[in-house]
C-alpha cells in the first residue's frame, strides 16, 4: 500500500501524477509548439515537396474537399499516437502521462486551426467577415499569403499568430521586385 492508503499494482514503479498546473502548462506549451510546427511545415513542406497536395488550396475551386486536407491526417495521427503513449489501457505500466496532455494540446490546436483557417479565413463552414480586431488581422494576413501565384515566396505561413498586414504587404512588394514571388494583380500596384 502507498502512504495514502491506495494499493499499487505489484511490480510497477510508482509514478507521481502530474499536477493540474503542470498539465495546463503542458497543454498550452503544446498548442504554441504546434503553431511553430504548422508554420515550418507550411513554409518548407507544403510550399516545398508537398506542393502537389497544397496547390489546390491556393487555386480557386468549388469542391468541398481539397488534397490539402490530407495534411490534417498527420496532426490527427500525432495526437492519436500521443494519447496512446499516455494511456495505461494501451501501454500498461509503461504509459507516459505527459503523452496524454501533449495529445490533447495537438487536438486543441487542430480544432483552433479548423475554426480559424478553414472556418474564419476560408469560410468553409460559416460566413462571417470580421470588421476589426485580431480576427480581421488573421484574415488579412492569410489573404496576403494567398496573394502569391505558385509556391515561391510568400508571407504569413502561420495560422494563429498573424503579423501586421502592412508589414506583410511591404515584404511581398520586396519579394515581387526581387523576382522571388509572383503577386496577384490586385496587390501588384
Amino acid at each position: 500500500m502507498a502512504g495514502n492508503g491506495v494499493a499499487r499494482p505489484a511490480g510497477r514503479a510508482y509514478n507521481r501524477r502530474m499536477s493540474t498546473l503542470a498539465i495546463i502548462a503542458l497543454i498550452l506549451a503544446t498548442v504554441i509548439a504546434m503553431e511553430c510546427v504548422a508554420w515550418a511545415s507550411h513554409k518548407y513542406i507544403m510550399h516545398g515537396f508537398g506542393w502537389a497536395w497544397h496547390r489546390d488550396h491556393h487555386e480557386p475551386h468549388d469542391k468541398m474537399f481539397e488534397k490539402n486536407d490530407l495534411f490534417g491526417l498527420f496532426g490527427a495521427a500525432l495526437s492519436i499516437a500521443m494519447f496512446a503513449v499516455g494511456s495505461p489501457m494501451i501501454m500498461g505500466a509503461s504509459a507516459w502521462e505527459p503523452g496524454t496532455w501533449i495529445g490533447l494540446g495537438v487536438l486543441i490546436y487542430g480544432i483552433i486551426y479548423t475554426v480559424v483557417h478553414d472556418g474564419l479565413v476560408h469560410q468553409r463552414y460559416f460566413r462571417w467577415v470580421p470588421r476589426r480586431g485580431y480576427a480581421k488581422r488573421l484574415v488579412q494576413a492569410h489573404k496576403l499569403h494567398h496573394a502569391t501565384i505558385g509556391k515561391e515566396g510568400g508571407v504569413s505561413f502561420g495560422f494563429v499568430f498573424a503579423r501586421d498586414p502592412a508589414k506583410l504587404k511591404a515584404e511581398l512588394k520586396v519579394q515581387r521586385e526581387a523576382g522571388v514571388a509572383v503577386v496577384r494583380e490586385a496587390l501588384a500596384e
